[in-house]
């Protein structure tokens, strides 16, 4: 099972795990549930995947075994040819979901960004989240 393969790379030195990516907190709460019933304290980080191609997302989804749940797909429809509308949604989707697993108290994430660094920046923007400024004395 996920809970005895993960027990398996935990007790082989691996100190925390991250999630493949999924579209409900719920689904996340009840794994880590079913984890810590197995005994298992190790810090497990959700993956989150903001979601700006849902074709493409739809090709991870099926190798993986996730969802995309049919409320994902109303709030895609009809732009695909309208990149930045895509960008925003799969933002506030991507942000939305942190806030719900932040308050059943996640308070670490991983981003499947797949090199889109800006998508990542505005959801950890909308999340309160801010870059330190460059310190150009230090780095010289």
């Amino acid at each position: 099972s996920d809970i005895d393969n993960l027990k398996r790379k935990l007790d082989a030195g691996a100190s925390r795990a991250i999630t493949q990516f999924f579209f409900s907190p719920e689904a996340y709460f009840r794994f880590r549930d079913r984890v810590a019933a197995a005994g298992i304290t190790a810090q497990i980080l959700p993956g989150i995947l903001p979601v700006s191609n849902v074709a493409q997302t739809r090709k991870f989804a099926g190798l993986c075994g996730a969802e995309i749940p049919a409320w994902m797909d109303r709030l895609f429809e009809g732009l695909d040819d309208h990149p930045a509308a895509r960008q925003l949604v799969a933002a506030t989707i991507a942000a939305e979901m942190c806030r719900r697993l932040y308050a059943g108290g996640v308070k670490d994430f991983h981003f499947y960004t797949l090199n889109r660094a800006e998508l990542a920046y505005a959801i950890c923007h909308m999340l309160g989240v801010r870059a330190k400024p460059f310190d150009k004395v230090a780095a010289a």
